[in-house]
C-alpha cells in the first residue's frame, strides 16, 4: 500500500533532519527514529488532492504522516520543531543542522496545511449542495407519485404524519451528535495544546539541567582555583609584610610594586569569581521555577485526560441512546405501517358495504 500510494504521489519540498519519536509509554523522552540525518519529504497526491510528509530509513517508513487542518507544527528551540499525529497517535520531532532549514521546513508545513484546509472547505460545501439536491428530489417524486396513484376514498393523513415526524427526529439526533463531537474536539484540542506546552517546558528543563551540572562542575573548578588565589595572596602578603619588615636589607622598590600589582590582580580576580557564583546561584532558582512550572503543566495534563476520558464516555453513552432511539423510532413506524394497512382494509370494506346497502335500497323502491 506504501509503495502504491508513493507511485502516484509527487515530491513538493525535501529537507535533511534527525528524526525523532516520543516515548508512548511516558509520553516526555525522545526516542530517536534514525541513527543520523534522513531525507524528509512533503508528497502530493493529485488523485486524492492529499499531502503526506514520509521519510525512509533503510526499508522501513519511520514517518508517514498525512497532513490535516488541524496539525500545527511548533518551534521548540532554534534547530528542533515537532507536530503530534493524532490519527496515528505518534509525536515526531525533526532536528535540523541549521536554524534556516528549520525555518524553511516550518513555512512549507503552514503553506500546505493551509492549502488543505481550504480544500477541505471547498468539499464540504459541494458534498452539502448534492446532499441538498438528493434529499430534496427524492422527496418531491414521492409526492406526486402518491397523488397520482391514490385514490380519493383512500386519502389518510397517517403517511404525511410520519413522514414529519421522521425528519423531526432526524433534525434533534444530528444536533445532538454535533454538540457531542464539538465537545470531544474541544478536549482533544486542549489536550494537544496541553501535550506541546508540556514538551516545551521539558525540553527547556533539560537545557537548563544541563547548564546546571555545567556550572556546578565550573563552580568547584572555581573554589580550587580561588583557594589557590587565597595562598597566593597570603603569601605575597607575607612577603610585603616582609620586606617592609626589613626596610633596605630586602629587594628593591621594583619588586615591591610588582608584588602589590599582583595582588590587586588577585583581589579583583576573586570579585569577579564571586559575582559569577551569584549569578549561578540565581539560575538554579531560575531552573527550579521552571521546574515548578513543568509540574503544574503535568498536573492539568492529567486533568485533560480525566476529562478526555469523561468525555468519550458520554458520547459513547449518547451513541448509545441514539441507537435505542432509532430502533424505537423503526419498530413505532412499523407498527403504524400495519395500522395504516389495517385502516385501509376497513375503509374498503366499509365502500363495499355501503355499495351493497344502495343497491339494496334501490331495489326496494
Amino acid at each position: 500500500m506504501f509503495l502504491h500510494h508513493r507511485e502516484r504521489e509527487q515530491p513538493i519540498f525535501s529537507t535533511r533532519a534527525h528524526v525523532f519519536q516520543i516515548d508512548p509509554t511516558t509520553k516526555r523522552n525522545w526516542i530517536p527514529a534514525s541513527k543520523h540525518a534522513v531525507t524528509v519529504s512533503f508528497f502530493y497526491d493529485a488523485n486524492l488532492n492529499t499531502y503526506r510528509i514520509i521519510s525512509v530509513g533503510g526499508t522501513k517508513a519511520i514517518i508517514n504522516c498525512t497532513i490535516t487542518p488541524s496539525m500545527t507544527f511548533t518551534k521548540t528551540s532554534q534547530k528542533f520543531g515537532q507536530w503530534a499525529d493524532s490519527r496515528a497517535t505518534i509525536i515526531y520531532g525533526l532536528g535540523f543542522s541549521t536554524e534556516q532549514q528549520l525555518h524553511q521546513f516550518a513555512e512549507k508545513f503552514k503553506e500546505i496545511k493551509d492549502a488543505v484546509r481550504l480544500a477541505r472547505e471547498k468539499s464540504q460545501d459541494k458534498e452539502l449542495v448534492n446532499v441538498a439536491l438528493t434529499i430534496a428530489a427524492p422527496q418531491f417524486s414521492q409526492d406526486l407519485s402518491d397523488d397520482l396513484q391514490s385514490p380519493p376514498v383512500m386519502c389518510v393523513n397517517g403517511p404525511e404524519d410520519k413522514l414529519f415526524r421522521s425528519q423531526s427526529a432526524d433534525v434533534t439526533l444530528s444536533a445532538e451528535k454535533e454538540r457531542m463531537k464539538k465537545m470531544l474536539s474541544e478536549g482533544s484540542i486542549c489536550e494537544m495544546n496541553l501535550e506541546v506546552e508540556f514538551f516545551a517546558l521539558q525540553d527547556s528543563n533539560t537545557k537548563l539541567v544541563a547548564a546546571l551540572n555545567e556550572a556546578n562542575a565550573n563552580v568547584e573548578q572555581w573554589k580550587k582555583q580561588l583557594t589557590a588565589y587565597q595562598e597566593e595572596t597570603d603569601r605575597l602578603r607575607e612577603q610585603v609584610a616582609e620586606l617592609e619588615a626589613h626596610g633596605g636589607h630586602g629587594p628593591s622598590d621594583l619588586l615591591k610594586d610588582e608584588l602589590t600589582q599582583s595582588l590587586e590582580e588577585l583581589e579583583a580576580l576573586l570579585k569577579a569569581k564571586d559575582k559569577e557564583i551569584h549569578i549561578l546561584q540565581s539560575k538554579k532558582s531560575e531552573y527550579n521555577k521552571i521546574k515548578h512550572e513543568r509540574d503544574e503543566a503535568i498536573h492539568r495534563l492529567t486533568e485533560m485526560e480525566i476529562r478526555n476520558s469523561e468525555l468519550e464516555r458520554r458520547i459513547q453513552n449518547s451513541e448509545q441512546n441514539l441507537i435505542n432511539s432509532l430502533e424505537e423510532r423503526d419498530r413505532m413506524d412499523t407498527e403504524l405501517q400495519k395500522a395504516i394497512e389495517i385502516l385501509d382494509i376497513k375503509i374498503f370494506d366499509l365502500n363495499d358495504l355501503r355499495q351493497s346497502l344502495v343497491k339494496l335500497t334501490d331495489r326496494k323502491q
